[in-house]
């Protein structure tokens, strides 16, 4: 069955860097957009990224974009997002989704924390 395993997260200072991994298993990733999705507290699940099968396509929400990087290895069926520059307003739940922007939760995600 479909399986995303998301890790990396953890509480970090502001200006910090995290990397996120989501592996993933059950399915061919090479088939799908991959979407990272993030939710506050009290909010609800906000796109942060998305990347396309081949990796040659790329988006990012206007608050992330040039200090977040999303990335994949098909071969090693694993989804990344590199995330510096962390802002306390960062802090969320992050998972992978399948699909373009995204927001169907189909795993426990990572949580990341960004405070002083």
């Amino acid at each position: 069955q479909v399986q995303l395993v998301e890790s990396g997260g953890g509480l970090v200072q502001p200006g910090g860097s995290l990397r996120l991994s989501c592996a993933a298993s059950g399915f061919t990733l090479s088939n799908y957009y991959m979407t990272w999705v993030r939710q506050a507290p009290g909010e609800g699940p906000e796109w942060a990224s998305f990347i396309s099968p081949t990796g040659m396509s790329l988006s990012y929400v206007d608050s992330v974009k040039g200090r977040f990087t999303i990335s994949r290895d098909n071969a090693k069926n694993t989804l990344y997002l590199q995330m510096n520059s962390l802002k306390p307003k960062d802090t969320a739940l992050y998972y992978c989704a399948r699909g373009r922007r995204a927001t169907l939760r189909e795993s426990q995600g990572t949580q990341v924390t960004v405070s002083s």
